[in-house]
């Protein structure tokens, strides 16, 4: 089991192909993820927001088969260091307190600019963009199973690839190409 730990921020688990493809490769032990309970508020939220007819219960159904499927993946007990820390956005102090508390060597999210080197460096955590650079079979193989379940509409390698473009996985989709056939 990896002791790697990475919080994942709401902005990555708003997105289905990033949270399906983090999850599967959470569940691999590749390394270990990490939220919250107001990390979960926060994206499904912003679905609610963004897209009104989308099913609350289906939402909550996700996060809850989350909380279940990952080892030790929810942080709880973080709420007290909030108000200490300082970071651009206040907002994201609790994303912070949580890396803190959850002993995570890495917060992945969209908004490195929210999580400067300066205020994380004292707890020796980084910020980093959702970019997978990891041991190319288990990347392929989380992407292949990731892949075989999406049944409705099934996606080729091409329009898989392209989902995670667009999710801005751009120089992981660059390093994926070359390992097209395992797919």
């Amino acid at each position: 089991m990896s002791h790697y730990t990475a919080l994942l921020d709401a902005n990555v688990l708003y997105p289905a192909p990033l949270r399906d493809l983090f999850l599967q490769l959470a569940v691999t032990d590749l390394f270990k993820a990490k939220w919250t309970a107001d990390i979960h508020s926060e994206w499904i939220e912003a679905l609610m927001r963004n897209e009104p007819e989308r099913d609350r219960p289906a939402l909550e159904r996700t996060r809850d088969l989350m909380d279940t499927a990952t080892r030790d993946s929810l942080v709880t007990g973080y709420e007290a260091l909030i108000d200490t820390l300082s970071l651009p956005d206040p907002d994201d102090r609790h994303v912070l307190a949580a890396a803190i508390v959850g002993r995570c060597d890495v917060i992945v999210t969209q908004n490195l600019k929210d999580f400067p080197e300066a205020a994380l460096a004292p707890f020796e955590i980084e910020a980093q963009h959702p970019h997978l650079s990891l041991a190319p079979g288990v990347l392929c193989g989380a992407v292949r199973k990731v892949r075989a379940r999406l049944l409705k509409p099934p996606y080729s390698v091409e329009e898989y690839l392209a989902t995670l473009t667009r999710q801005g996985l751009v120089a992981t989709v660059g390093e994926l190409q070359s390992f097209a056939d395992l797919l």
